[in-house]
């Protein structure tokens, strides 16, 4: 039997008495690549926080491979929208990945040697190893991105959510980062909001359309009209194509 890793049954939310999501009901398959995509304010990064636990809905149920999202939270990464920090912080690459690794319960004193060796095989993974003892605050936009999602894999996870974490990069970097996250999905879940559903098409296997309302299309059942009904005006898909450098 297909494992169900999140479901939304009949769920509604909203904020300050304003409607976000109306009776949403969905699920999420184990070992995929799933995109959120959707209007600004349609309900995309309140999807993820309810999935995480950080919001509860109105009515209706989400569950996390079968628990509640605060108690599956130990098998969940999650890279934000938006990290501020102050670039002349002396804060290290490797000392940003092991923050992923701060959890419940965690005693005072220095991370412990499976800590430091997961941190260190994560950076292999996104190729910033030898970057661990630079400045975070020296990073390119790109690299920087890579870093975050190291610190969100750190946990280990068996489900990755990532709130745009594309933004303000360019599109090779973008292309390499979905790459990166289309291979991860071989052996977790990993669940992305983005705004491009042209870039995305060509990586993720299903798209999770919302606008206060929810539907679930595979990729190649995404047509104009329903992204013109999707964001309420006349769009049209375009898919990017991005050649590596020798191709």
């Amino acid at each position: 039997m297909e494992e169900k890793v999140v479901s939304f049954q009949d769920v509604v939310f909203s904020y300050n008495a304003v409607p976000v999501l109306k009776d949403v009901s969905f699920s999420i398959k184990g070992k995929s690549f799933v995109s959120i995509v959707g209007p600004n304010g349609g309900g995309k990064t309140t999807l993820l926080k309810l999935m995480l636990g950080l919001l509860r809905p109105l009515a209706g149920a989400v569950t996390v491979f079968g628990l509640s999202p605060e108690k599956a939270r130990s098998f969940v990464g999650y890279m934000p929208q938006y990290v501020q920090f102050d670039p002349h912080f002396p804060v290290t690459v490797f000392d940003v990945v092991l923050m992923g690794c701060l959890r419940k319960g965690m005693g005072p004193g220095p991370y412990g040697k499976k800590d430091k060796a997961v941190c260190l095989d994560t950076l292999r993974k996104l190729e910033m190893c030898d970057a661990r003892n630079r400045s975070f605050g020296d990073l390119s936009g790109g690299q920087r991105q890579r870093v975050l999602v190291a610190r969100a894999l750190a946990t280990e996870p068996r489900l990755l959510l990532l709130d745009e974490p594309t933004s303000n990069v360019d599109i090779a970097v973008e292309t390499e980062l979905f790459e990166l996250l289309h291979d991860l999905s071989k052996d977790i879940t990993v669940v992305v909001v983005s705004h491009d559903l042209g870039f995305v098409s060509q990586y993720v296997e299903h798209v999770v359309c919302v606008n206060q309302r929810v539907f679930v299309h595979p990729t190649t059942a995404i047509t104009g009209e329903m992204i013109n009904e999707l964001y309420g005006a006349h769009l049209r898909m375009v898919r990017h194509e991005y050649l590596k450098r020798g191709d």
